[in-house]
């Protein structure tokens, strides 16, 4: 494949965010006189952002009249321990500093808020060449703004770049964008055949070996 670019999502894909989102959950549960969800549970909720953690903790929708409040808690506990267990997952370390050695450009395109995303990539060090957050555009994933975007901020084609992510929606946003889709298993979302992906794989150094 000619491609000099890769276009990672972040949270279940880049970083293994998961564990510090539950732990944010779990704490305000226990805030709430509740009991905490199992791991388990909350992992595969995480693509969803925080709000769907509100939704499954507290068995109720937005119209609640404390499901703002709640939502801001959450945001708080986990800004506060947003690099207390979170991590790129294994191999990233490594396909980065590939990249990097062959001259491929790589970032990072994200629903996750920019305040959440600069502040998790300063914690641990990763320095991408772009990021697009959620709220950075007036859309987001699916849509294909966000990765058009990113694309334009490297001075490259869509046509030679990969986008790769671990929910329906990235394969969703590569294919509306023009840009062809690596679905990873060892993220958050179970991979199925009706997300339309152009390739998959399994670890990360895979990806190595794709292009």
């Amino acid at each position: 494949m000619n491609i000099d670019t890769i276009l990672f999502d972040l949270d279940g894909t880049l970083i293994d965010t998961a564990p510090d989102l539950a732990y944010a959950l779990n704490t305000l549960l226990k805030e709430s006189g509740l009991e905490a969800k199992s791991f388990e549970q909350i992992k595969p909720l995480v693509a969803f952002g925080g709000k769907a953690l509100i939704k499954f903790g507290f068995g109720c929708d937005e119209n609640h009249p404390n499901f703002s409040n709640c939502h801001q808690r959450l945001l708080e506990i986990y800004t506060k321990n947003i690099d207390l267990n979170s991590a790129p997952f294994d191999g990233i370390g490594a396909l980065i500093k590939n990249l990097v050695k062959q001259r491929i450009n790589w970032g990072i395109v994200t629903n996750k808020p920019e305040n959440l995303t600069h502040l998790l990539l300063q914690k641990l060090n990763i320095q991408p060449g772009v990021v697009v957050c959620g709220d950075t555009l007036e859309f987001n994933k699916p849509h294909p703004a966000p990765l058009l975007y990113a694309c334009a901020q490297l001075a490259i084609e869509p046509r030679r770049c990969l986008f790769v992510g671990d929910d329906k929606n990235d394969m969703l946003a590569g294919s509306n964008a023009g840009i062809k889709t690596v679905a990873v298993t060892y993220g958050y979302g179970q991979v199925k055949s009706d997300w339309n992906y152009d390739y998959k794989i399994n670890q990360p150094q895979e990806l190595l070996e794709l292009i």
